[in-house]
């Protein structure tokens, strides 16, 4: 950390070229002496990186930023913020606490956070920066955080994991064995120092293989943030061995879509099939991740168009946590049938269907955009379906 650039001028000038490009100030000869153009280049792209993402921070003068990889690693406030509220008490150890965003939001809801972070140029940042928040119930230990559990005698009223991967090479399916640190491992440890465990997750981590690997999992969140999936949330308590709770929650610019199920449900329910009827749904990208087919469709009585389409339809419109269409034509797919709906643009999704949207396009000469939606499918008994909708707006 080079705490030049903290004076007047270094800041003036990060603030005055945030939208600079990036090359031409690491190319300009040295404007400050102790400060490397590099550095002033990392500072730039980090504070860009946070204008939507970290807009606290953003706002803040004098705050310090760590490389962009850290930035782009770390939560969103708005991801944090909701882990945060399912948390309280008087004390919390943020075993990963990087660049302290997490810790942040925790300390404006818990009397006192331990935010424990090996690398120590990391850990100083972090220190700085919630000095310039105004946070001061934050201790910023820098050291492993699972040797501070093992040489603390502190008990705590929760405990917050946020393990990274160790190697990426193994392609979408993960275990939490394969992270730093190893939280199946730890956790005989980490159960000795607290009742309640919070663990994040990559959204590429399976749910049911996070709860086989955990010890008494009490709820799983499925946190989006204008439907793209950004953690998942595993809340443990000790001695718990009751049913696991589901929640999904889609975090968009005017509301929160929720829905919760239980996960012994899901797996013990059978689903509703149906032909498609006036209106189509599509559940959002949390639900989707989350795995609660037949939940979702037996909630809001739809009937499902196929076991793997994960496409719900209705008679008459309801409110639901997803896309809504109005169901304009549905038929069976051939292209005399699509070259029926004579339709030269439009917005395409495949749902277990054999042929991408790129082959679709390209065979029916269908442009992207418009106000039309194609579905392209399949129904109950197996056969290829395409469905023409219109869009519901909210």
């Amino acid at each position: 950390m080079n705490k030049l650039i903290l004076n007047t001028g270094p800041q003036e000038f990060i603030l005055k070229n945030i939208s600079t490009d990036i090359v031409s100030v690491l190319l300009a000869k040295p404007i400050f002496e102790g400060i490397l153009q590099k550095e002033l280049a990392e500072q730039i792209e980090a504070k860009k990186k946070c204008k939507n993402k970290l807009p606290t921070w953003f706002r803040t003068a004098n705050i310090y930023y760590p490389n962009k990889l850290n930035i782009e690693q770390t939560s969103s406030e708005t991801t944090a913020t909701y882990k945060a509220r399912l948390t309280d008490g008087k004390s919390l150890l943020d075993v990963t606490g990087g660049f302290g965003v997490d810790s942040y939001f925790f300390s404006k809801r818990i009397t006192t956070i331990f935010h424990c972070e090996i690398n120590k140029d990391l850990s100083e940042i972090a220190h700085h920066n919630f000095k310039v928040l105004g946070q001061k119930n934050i201790e910023c230990l820098a050291e492993d955080g699972i040797e501070f559990l093992k040489n603390s005698s502190y008990n705590f009223d929760w405990i917050y994991v946020d393990p990274s991967r160790r190697n990426d090479a193994k392609g979408k399916v993960f275990l939490l064995e394969d992270c730093l640190p190893n939280l199946p491992e730890h956790l005989p440890l980490l159960f000795q120092k607290t009742q309640n465990i919070l663990v994040k997750t990559s959204p590429l981590l399976d749910i049911k293989l996070g709860v086989e690997e955990l010890n008494f999992v009490k709820e799983v969140h499925v946190v989006a943030v204008q439907n793209e999936v950004k953690e998942l949330l595993f809340v443990l308590e000790k001695e718990y061995h009751g049913s696991i709770k589901i929640r999904t929650i889609n975090a968009t610019p005017v509301q929160e879509e929720t829905f919760d199920f239980k996960l012994e449900q899901e797996q013990d329910s059978q689903a509703d099939f149906g032909k498609p009827s006036s209106y189509l749904y599509e559940p959002n990208a949390a639900i989707l991740k989350s795995g609660g087919f037949k939940s979702v469709g037996k909630s809001y009585n739809l009937a499902k168009l196929h076991p793997h389409s994960h496409l719900y339809s209705s008679d008459k419109i309801i409110d639901f946590p997803g896309r809504r269409f109005k169901i304009i034509k549905a038929l069976p797919y051939s292209k005399k049938s699509v070259k029926s709906m004579d339709v030269a643009k439009a917005n395409i999704t495949t749902r277990n269907f054999p042929i991408s949207v790129a082959e679709i396009r390209k065979k029916h000469k269908i442009k992207d955009g418009g106000n039309r939606y194609l579905f392209f499918t399949k129904s109950i008994d197996d056969s290829l379906l395409v469905l023409n909708c219109e869009k519901i707006q909210d």
